[in-house]
């Protein structure tokens, strides 16, 4: 049957041959607002403490969080071909950071490096290497987003309590105050605030009602995203108290912690902008080159992820993400901001959120300028156990039981690589619990290759009852193969008559046809009759 296409018309627009189907059209610019305008006030007031709780950690000025945030939304977000992903200042970076500092001894020319870093980026882009996220395993991806939805549990309940000074959004197990993640744990659960346990407690409650299928059904709450009307509250609530018991209000410094800019002057002498002197120092080509590849890697894994959570399940072009992160960096090492990366847990809050276009960042992205040019004071009254608690509900829908459940019965090949990438991304930062999986997960892919006759078959019209053995290399034989062959080979019997087949292959790794000749030159110490067909000789050692 033919195929049948559409045809453009000259608007464009996909026309119907006779007897298809048109494609329909996509959806106005703003067509999604009632969905994304709600979707980007979450997000906004998820990432409002942690781009200022990076640049804490990070060793940076306070402003420095914000304008990776902002241009993470203005920019990044317009140039991504992602839907739902969202960039700003990443936990992952803010130990590299660190390091850059104390390297290049000043805030200026770590951002020169960040500079050169986005132009690395931008070649990384243009040379296609994207392609690497395609290599990341699916248990592997699941296993992240798991790890990272019992991080943040783990983490936002102390700040659920009021009984944290670590900064928002530590996503590693060590942190920079000397604990680490349970004992941060335990030594918030004896120093519990009242006031923000009950600000907390009263949101998460409040949360899981607006999410309720009653409250879901009403026009106006599908217009009002619940996380607003938590943060209302929680400011509500802490004037309450204020009033009432003084001794439960929240603490200031469990409040977020805005810079109050009163004027466009004072904001502009704030901003820090980069010392390209510091490119005549070779160092800062190392921490660029740093800066550079963790952001990318960081950045190709939360986008994988991001596309495993997307419920319409759209795909995102690695290679154009990796130009978009680049042209951010460079704008945000020359306005004075961090480095930033798309970022999972803001990700995983707008997709839960109902976020669906970029729209939705860009909004985020809108909200970060207007609070810093306009907003502090108000916004500094936000208790963060009101946050938290939105945080807590992100961690639990990606750290669901059944996620759990559906692994195991896929069997130990998808289980192992998760459930080992959960365990090291808790137990060490994201990159490093990634790339064990990663290992583990390749370890499964190797084993199952070395299987006896994966990819070595007797031939369909051998005569089974003669001791003939015609056995045929597959189209493409690579190094992964070779465990399989040689296990094969040796298991050939003593006296036999084989042929071995590489006619239908187009490739043969040189490993490989090293591996075969091993074997012929062996094969008559057995008494094993090797033919070679369609396989080149090869010289081992030189002889």
């Amino acid at each position: 049957m033919p195929q049948v296409t559409s045809i453009p018309s000259r608007t464009g627009a996909p026309v119907a041959p006779t007897g298809g189907v048109a494609t329909p059209p996509p959806p106005s610019r703003f067509s999604t607002l009632g969905q994304d305008a709600p979707a980007g006030l979450v997000v906004f007031l998820v990432a409002l403490p942690l781009c200022l709780g990076i640049s804490l950690a990070s060793g940076a000025p306070l402003l420095a969080g914000m304008v990776a945030g902002i241009v993470g939304g203005l920019v990044v977000s317009v140039l991504s071909g992602s839907a739902v992903s969202v960039s700003g200042p990443a936990a992952g970076l803010t130990v590299v950071m660190l390091s850059a500092i104390s390297t290049l001894g000043s805030w200026p020319a770590v951002l020169a490096a960040t500079v050169v870093a986005g132009g690395i980026q931008l070649l990384l882009g243009v040379a296609r290497a994207g392609i690497i996220a395609l290599y990341f395993p699916a248990a592997v991806i699941r296993g992240m987003l798991a790890a990272i939805g019992i991080i943040l549990i783990l983490k936002q309940l102390p700040h659920f309590v009021g009984a944290d000074t670590d900064y928002f959004e530590d996503m590693d197990f060590l942190q920079f105050n000397g604990l680490n993640t349970f004992s941060a744990l335990g030594a918030a659960l004896r120093h519990i605030s009242p006031g923000s346990v009950l600000i907390g407690a009263s949101s998460l409650v409040l949360l899981l009602l607006w999410d309720s299928p009653p409250v879901r059904r009403q026009p106006w709450a599908r217009l009002v995203p619940g996380a607003l009307v938590v943060v209302l509250s929680a400011v509500a609530l802490n004037h309450l108290l204020r009033t009432v018991a003084p001794d439960w209000q929240v603490r200031p410094q469990h409040l977020v912690k805005l810079p109050v800019v009163t004027s466009l002057a004072q904001l502009t002498s704030e901003m820090t902008f980069p010392d390209f002197s510091a490119l005549r120092r070779p160092a800062t080509y190392g921490v660029a080159f740093t800066i550079a590849i963790v952001a990318s890697l960081e950045t190709l894994l939360s986008i994988e992820a991001v596309d495993n959570l997307d419920p319409q399940k759209r795909h995102t072009p690695t290679n154009r993400e990796l130009l978009a992160q680049g042209a951010g960096n460079i704008l945000s090492g020359l306005l004075g901001g961090l480095p930033l990366t798309a970022v999972i847990v803001r990700s995983s809050a707008n997709i839960a959120a109902g976020g669906q276009t970029k729209l939705a960042a860009f909004l985020h992205g809108i909200l970060l300028l207007v609070s810093l040019l306009f907003l502090g004071k108000v916004l500094n009254m936000i208790p963060l156990a009101a946050l938290a608690a939105v945080l807590l509900l992100v961690g639990f829908k990606l750290t669901k039981p059944a996620l759990y459940r559906q692994q195991w019965r896929l069997g130990w090949a998808q289980f192992g690589p998760f459930i080992i990438t959960i365990a090291a991304v808790l137990f060490t930062d994201l990159l490093k619990g990634v790339s064990i999986g990663l290992v583990l997960g390749f370890f499964f892919i190797l084993k199952d290759n070395a299987k006896a006759g994966s990819y070595l078959r007797r031939d369909e019209t051998a005569d089974e009852e003669s001791d003939l053995l015609h056995l045929r290399l597959p189209e493409h034989v690579s190094f992964l193969n070779k465990a399989s062959i040689v296990t094969t080979l040796e298991q050939l019997p003593t006296g036999s008559r084989v042929v071995l087949d590489g006619t239908r292959s187009d490739v043969i790794d040189q490993d490989v046809l090293e591996a075969i000749e091993a074997f012929r030159q062996a094969a008559p110490a057995r008494g094993i009759a090797l033919e070679l067909r369609g396989i080149r000789p090869v010289v081992l050692g030189g002889h």
